[in-house]
């Protein structure tokens, strides 16, 4: 593995992902600069981290001072799915954070001779389901307006790669889970802990996940290594499961058991179209797999954590908090 320029600039610094990138980029020694919002607690920023105010992030955000001296910029920052979402046009809401700020971002970082950026997109560019896993060369098929921004964000970043010369990683995570996960993970983590049964017994697709610490991890390969330039990447732990494989796991690590009841698959999806949770269902009832051997082949990477593992430290983390 390379040497990475010791100046790292992280947005989103204090989101669930961030907190652990800081964590493992100052243990190897870099110098690591994080976004955070004026309204945000200092303590939320990892100490040891140069805060800057960022606010909000938009075509209009100025970056300078921020990326003087930067190598690398590692983007996280972004505007993701928001449950009940009141918004006229979300995908407007989501084009001006997700689209124009990362655009804005990577031009000034250009233009202040940062060599490397690395941008945290989605595995919804390539669509919600699956039958065979998405691969690299799967063609892109966003379904919902955080997929389509993130698709966009993609396409633009490589043309900027193009005209100014700054290296472009694009990571597209699958379901990302760990300690301090939030959303849908978070709430069936509640209902598992509270014994509440889940009609999901039935299900028999497959999912791939990946735990925080693996993505970390993978971020730290592709900020550090040469033959990362340029490239997209899809990650995941390399372990798909099903959803009732998924909940009895997890299940496992909270230590209390998994009580799954069978249901009839035709009538669960039928009351989600109904019900206008279409999205939600398919979720839970359809596979979405990643093949992740390109970043595996290319740059050498295994993820060093298990899934075991993996739910392990939430579940760990979940008993303290709730």
């Amino acid at each position: 593995m390379d040497q990475l320029n010791g100046h790292i600039l992280v947005t989103g610094a204090t989101g669930f992902i961030g907190v652990l990138l800081c964590k493992r980029l100052l243990a190897e020694g870099f110098s690591v600069r994080g976004t955070m919002l004026a309204s945000e607690d200092p303590v939320s920023l990892i100490a040891g981290v140069q805060p800057v105010i960022i606010e909000p992030l938009g075509s209009e955000t100025s970056w300078d001072v921020s990326l003087t001296d930067i190598d690398t910029v590692i983007h996280l920052a972004a505007r993701v799915h928001i449950m009940d979402d009141s918004s006229t046009n979300p995908l407007d809401e989501f084009r001006k954070v997700n689209v124009e700020g990362t655009l804005k971002l990577a031009r000034e970082a250009a233009n202040s001779g940062v060599k490397r950026f690395i941008f945290i997109s989605s595995i919804k560019v390539n669509g919600e389901e699956t039958v065979i896993p998405y691969m690299l060369d799967s063609p892109p098929n966003p379904i919902d307006p955080y997929g389509i921004s993130k698709w966009e964000a993609e396409q633009a970043l490589r043309k900027i790669e193009a005209e100014t010369g700054l290296e472009v990683v694009v990571i597209r995570p699958s379901l990302v889970y760990g300690p301090g996960v939030k959303a849908n993970f978070l709430k069936m983590m509640n209902i598992i802990s509270r014994g509440i049964p889940l009609p999901l017994a039935s299900i028999t697709n497959r999912r791939s996940l990946i735990y925080v610490g693996n993505l970390v991890d993978a971020l730290a390969t592709c900020a550090t290594h040469s033959a990362a330039a340029g490239k997209t990447y899809l990650v995941s732990d390399g372990e798909d499961v099903s959803t009732p494989e998924l909940i009895r796991r997890t299940a496992k690590a909270l230590g209390v058991p998994a009580r799954l009841l069978p249901f009839p698959l035709q009538i669960m999806r039928l009351a989600g179209n109904l019900t206008g949770k279409r999205g939600a269902v398919t979720r839970l009832t359809e596979s979405l797999t990643v093949d992740s051997s390109r970043i595996r082949n290319e740059l050498g990477w295994t993820p060093p954590f298990t899934m075991e593992q993996g739910l392990a430290e939430t579940a760990k983390w979940f008993r303290k908090r709730f």
